[in-house]
């Protein structure tokens, strides 16, 4: 069992992402090929404040957001290539985990506003060398609200800090 399918209390060790752009609050299931995250929605969120006034809703891309960094997370717990990861340098790792290369399809079928906890649940369908197949959904309750097709990469870090991607 991978040292990180233990710590489901500190995402932080999972993803480059810090606040106000990390996402996921809570992992509430971390497996071989599947997770699912949770996040609450509040309306002191930079991009609800402005999305809309009068009407605030969390905003599709916010939400494709959500669903990419669940599967970073899996990715990082699984699939990670590197024997120490360290997320407070990026320039000590060699890779660049999870990094958005494709959005295949993304459906939305509601809204969600503060106040309502988002689920979401993304799979691994297909690993082909560094690239990462994904499918997902995010409910609120038992209202599926959004559902996701994409890829991942892990990718150079020296592309993030101004390489080339290959």
């Amino acid at each position: 069992m991978n040292y990180y399918q233990h710590r489901f209390d500190n995402i932080d060790e999972y993803l480059h992402h810090r606040s106000p752009y990390l996402l996921v609050e809570k992992i509430a299931v971390l497996e071989e090929r599947k997770i699912i995250t949770t996040k609450l929605v509040t309306e002191d969120e930079p991009w609800i404040i402005g999305h809309f006034p009068n009407a605030p809703v969390f905003p599709g891309a916010i939400m494709q957001e959500l669903a990419t960094q669940s599967a970073g997370i899996l990715i990082a717990a699984n699939y990670n290539p590197m024997e120490s990861y360290i997320t407070s340098d990026p320039n000590h790792n060699e890779y660049a985990l999870g990094v958005l290369v494709k959005v295949d399809s993304a459906r939305y079928r509601g809204f969600a506003r503060p106040g309502d906890q988002l689920t979401v649940t993304v799979n691994l369908n297909e690993v082909t060398g560094t690239l990462f197949d994904f499918s997902g959904h995010i409910h609120v309750k038992e209202a599926e609200i959004m559902r996701i097709n994409f890829r991942l990469c892990n990718i150079q870090s020296s592309a993030l800090t101004g390489g080339k991607l290959d």
